[in-house]
């Protein structure tokens, strides 16, 4: 085989190689979108928001972590974005509306769980899933006002955009990452325990672990091509 055959079957293999990796990566999106979406149309359908002040905890911490943030994250997937042929700054705007949303469900879903424990007498965060529920909502805010030198750049001065950019992303992924475990808790309290059967707790824990470790794949992605890039 000559030199130059030897140099395109390279090129033919690193092509189809490169064609896997990125179906690949759009179905993991995909798989990502239907797990928060099926993750929180199950929780809305258990908790029957409206019946009780506590079943609008669940209903609206799942909204909040599982639906809103994990698509506000999301919309920036070079592979799994719903909303792909948008300009940049369009995608920015959805993505801060939706993270208010994420903010606002958070504040009502502790709101809701603290009423519901006044009226019910009993201790508030006493366990791991209330202590790491109230710090995750505080982080939401804080991670969500921290985000505002992003839109007004003069307000940190001495700061690049870039490494404003970075570390919000950085933030934003353990924000999500608090979140989601915080609902892997809230599965193992005697609400959702006893409403469920084994197979389906198996199932239900499987889809805020699929879409973490799809976002968690697609931030520290994004941020180690820009640094090979720059090098």
């Amino acid at each position: 085989m000559t030199v130059v055959g030897s140099a395109m079957v390279h090129i033919k293999e690193s092509e189809s190689e490169s064609r896997i990796y990125g179906y690949a990566k759009t179905a993991s999106a995909v798989l990502a979108h239907v797990a928060c979406v099926v993750f929180t149309l199950f929780i809305a359908v258990l908790s029957r928001p409206g019946t009780s002040f506590f079943s609008w905890h669940p209903f609206f911490m799942t909204l909040s972590f599982a639906f809103f943030m994990t698509e506000a994250i999301l919309l920036f997937s070079p592979h799994g974005s719903p909303i792909k042929t948008l300009s940049h700054k369009s995608k920015v705007r959805i993505h801060l509306t939706l993270q208010c949303l994420c903010v606002c469900c958070a504040a009502l879903g502790l709101a809701a769980i603290t009423y519901n424990k006044h009226l019910s007498g009993k201790a508030h965060f006493t366990s791991w899933h209330g202590l790491l529920g109230v710090l995750t909502v505080c982080v939401a805010c804080l991670q969500s006002l921290a985000a505002v030198p992003l839109i007004y750049h003069s307000l940190a001065k001495g700061w690049s955009l870039a490494k404003l950019k970075r570390y919000h992303a950085a933030t934003g992924l353990v924000t999500h990452l608090l979140g989601s475990v915080s609902l892997l808790l809230g599965l193992c309290t005697g609400w959702f325990t006893a409403s469920v059967g084994k197979y389906a707790w198996y199932l239900a824990a499987l889809c805020p672990t699929v879409a973490a470790l799809v976002l968690m794949n697609q931030v520290t992605n994004a941020y180690m091509a820009k640094k090979r890039l720059r090098s």
